[in-house]
């Protein structure tokens, strides 16, 4: 087998024991050996110790000499890892996640687009007027709504300059495809409301630092309002 396909093998176990993790699957039992697991999932030991090490780095497991692997609390878990995220998302979460994800871009993005806004000559901005034309396209069945969407906002982060932002970029968009999915469905709309995006980038363009992050903060707010609408009382 070659280094590329003993990678692969290793990235699909470490995916697919990290699903199974989220999943339940290993809950109230104690966690298999990398021996168990090797036999569970038909791999290598090479493999799955290289796997489990992943999901370590990710603080997700936990290996150690005559203690064997275990789960970690939550609490440990990189959530801005890409993939812990989707494994996250990808197990039915809660509305409680959600509304953690949209309170961070209420403390986010709306800076983001006031710094956009203050760079309003960058090229970077010209990319989030391309992505409010696909959006306006999603609407006429001519582009994916939920991808314009989630282009939209990536291209916010990245027009800000700040490169802590641009580096949240594929966080925010794996989130983003299971939030906006959601708010969509609680306003029982398909698209997003492009009017609303392009005043913010209307904002933007024209250099207006203060009404863009106003702007910002109202549509997230809007957001976080119908997730919160949505939860049971005892979980605001």
């Amino acid at each position: 087998m070659s280094k590329a396909a003993g990678r692969n093998l290793t990235h699909q176990l470490a995916h697919d024991l990290g699903n199974a993790i989220l999943q339940g699957r290993f809950m109230n039992v104690p966690f298999p050996s990398e021996a168990e697991l090797s036999e569970q999932f038909s791999v290598s030991r090479s493999a799955t110790r290289e796997a489990v090490k992943m999901l370590t780095a990710k603080g997700i497991l936990s290996s150690r000499p005559r203690q064997g692997i275990r789960i970690m609390p939550e609490s440990d878990w990189n959530l801005f890892d890409t993939d812990v995220l989707d494994w996250i998302l990808s197990s039915k979460p809660g509305l409680e996640v959600l509304r953690d994800f949209v309170q961070m871009r209420a403390a986010i993005e709306p800076e983001a687009a006031a710094l956009a806004a203050a760079r309003s000559e960058s090229e970077d901005v010209a990319d989030i007027g391309r992505a409010l034309e696909r959006m306006q396209a999603a609407e006429l069945g001519q582009d994916d709504p939920l991808e314009s969407d989630i282009a939209f906002h990536g291209a916010i982060l990245r027009a800000s300059g700040n490169r802590f932002f641009i580096q949240l970029q594929p966080f925010s968009a794996t989130a983003l495809r299971v939030s906006i999915r959601h708010t969509n469905r609680f306003k029982g709309v398909n698209t997003a409301d492009t009017s609303a995006h392009a005043r913010v980038y209307s904002a933007i363009k024209r250099g207006k630092v203060q009404q863009a992050r106003k702007l910002m903060h109202g549509l997230i707010d809007e957001a976080l309002q119908l997730i919160e609408d949505a939860m049971p009382a005892s979980g605001r």
